[in-house]
């Protein structure tokens, strides 16, 4: 059967719909702000979420955000979470939105490495410009970063293959869709715990005062056992997708 993709305004049964992705690292799940406002997105933003099925099963999905630019910086450090706390608030007083934020892009395991990303990515451009926006920007994840946590986001984004392109396959997706990067959101998934949460998440001693590496993570935590305390600071990469002269 051929994929359909749908807004959740066109079938919101489905907006809740449980996904195998498989492979996202535990520790991810405790970002706070995600956890207050996430699942409020596809009742709040219907036509910016996005619904894959094949026959009866939801394949994959897509999430964005909208708010409005006007008197907020362009491509600010808190990237995800500050897109999210800027759509909620401007909900809350009434504003009219001109730009979408993209939040994720999920593929159930089975169906991962088949184009289904790149076919939600378009279709996500769509909605939004459907929707009257001028722009989808999205704070994104790099899909490798993780093996080099190391290595600094700047100088990770500025490889390129032979042709130009990012060496990273999911910028690479970003940039053959039309969006173009536009830098570094250096604070754009924080997720702060005890080092009692960070050993249950991880399973990894946080012993040592310092920079601890756990698997999944694009850099390492920080930790400081003095203070009982490990943060993760997780940077993604701002790209932009244009629908007009905005």
């Amino acid at each position: 059967m051929p994929v359909e993709i749908t807004t959740v305004a066109d079938r919101p049964e489905l907006a809740n719909a449980d996904i195998d992705v498989r492979g996202w690292p535990g520790f991810m799940r405790h970002n706070h702000v995600s956890e207050a406002y996430f699942g409020q997105v596809p009742a709040v933003f219907p036509t910016t979420c996005l619904i894959a099925t094949e026959g009866e099963s939801v394949i994959a999905e897509a999430h964005a955000v909208q708010f409005a630019r006007a008197g907020r910086p362009e491509f600010p450090p808190g990237g995800w979470e500050l897109a999210v706390v800027w759509a909620f608030t401007d909900v809350r007083r009434g504003v009219r939105p001109d730009t979408a934020c993209a939040l994720n892009i999920s593929v159930a395991h089975d169906w991962q490495n088949q184009g289904i990303a790149a076919l939600m990515l378009a279709a996500l451009r769509e909605a939004a410009a459907d929707a009257g926006l001028d722009v989808l920007d999205a704070p994104v994840r790099p899909t490798h970063k993780h093996h080099e946590p190391r290595t600094s986001m700047a100088e990770y984004v500025a490889r390129t293959r032979a042709d130009g392109l990012p060496c990273d396959p999911w910028l690479r997706t970003h940039v053959r869709a039309g969006g173009q990067l536009a830098g570094v959101a250096s604070a754009s998934w924080v997720i702060a715990g005890s080092l009692a949460e960070w050993r249950s998440w991880t399973g990894l001693p946080f012993d040592r005062t310092g920079l601890v590496v756990v698997p999944g993570g694009l850099v390492p935590v920080e930790c400081d056992v003095a203070a009982d305390r490990a943060v993760y600071v997780e940077p993604n990469v701002w790209v932009r997708h244009k629908f007009s002269t905005a």
